[in-house]
């Protein structure tokens, strides 16, 4: 199952590019269609699919988004369906790699395969933006609210503690600090927040929250694609 929008500029390309991307392929057999909001789809036979990224689809969409290149191509794969029962589940997968390849090239084409989402941060890019700011409000709000510069200090700590997995030296060592100057800021930002950073799932919380913040683009921090694994 395959999902592709053009965006407004190119509004009623994108089933033509689809099926010349099918045609190119060599897929036998594909039906092309279209959602009531718009977005094309696409069912090809698994055996006539070939890789997203490598050979088959994959390989032709750069060549076909390549024909108008003032208007990008997004589009995304589902993973295979087994029968008629399973094309919803391939459509939504499809389309939610569709919504992660225009959130992370919004300007140029881009095919996603949603079984390469496999991080938290690839997962989230498919998150509308609205949803991530909403979320990002919501956990870190606290910390956003603070006046002055107090914000910026605390965000850097927080992002440089999870980064750090959790270890007081290397935090203070990356960040030039004193460990208990670490301790002060980390006791800060959990009050404020109401999460214990000893705890993985809250960990996990406030990393999803500043990764939506970078997505969003309003992120200041250094070490923002760093490893969310359980502290030593």
């Amino acid at each position: 199952m395959l999902a592709a929008a053009t965006g407004a500029p190119g509004a009623g390309l994108a089933e033509g590019a689809l099926a010349e991307v099918l045609a190119g392929a060599g897929t036998e057999g594909a039906a092309v269609g279209r959602l009531p909001d718009g977005t094309v789809f696409a069912v090809v036979p698994e055996a006539t699919a070939g890789t997203v990224t490598t050979s088959g689809i994959g390989a032709v969409w750069p060549r076909v988004a390549a024909c108008e290149r003032t208007v990008p191509l997004h589009g995304g794969t589902g993973s295979p369906a087994r029968g008629l029962q399973d094309l919803p589940r391939a459509l939504a997968e499809a389309r939610y790699a569709l919504a992660s390849a225009r959130s992370t090239a919004p300007d140029a084409s881009l095919l996603t395969d949603a079984t390469t989402l496999t991080s938290l941060e690839a997962l989230l890019t498919g998150v509308p933006a609205p949803v991530r700011a909403a979320y990002t409000r919501s956990v870190l709000g606290p910390l956003l609210d603070i006046r002055g510069t107090s914000a910026t200090p605390l965000l850097e700590t927080l992002t440089t503690f999870l980064a750090c997995d959790g270890s007081w030296a290397r935090t203070a060592e990356a960040l030039h600090l004193h460990v208990n100057t670490v301790h002060y800021r980390v006791g800060r930002i959990e009050r404020l927040t109401g999460r214990d950073l000893s705890r993985l799932t809250d960990r996990l919380d406030l990393w999803a929250a500043l990764l939506c913040r970078s997505a969003l683009g309003v992120t200041g921090d250094r070490h923002g694609h760093s490893s969310t694994s359980r502290a030593r």
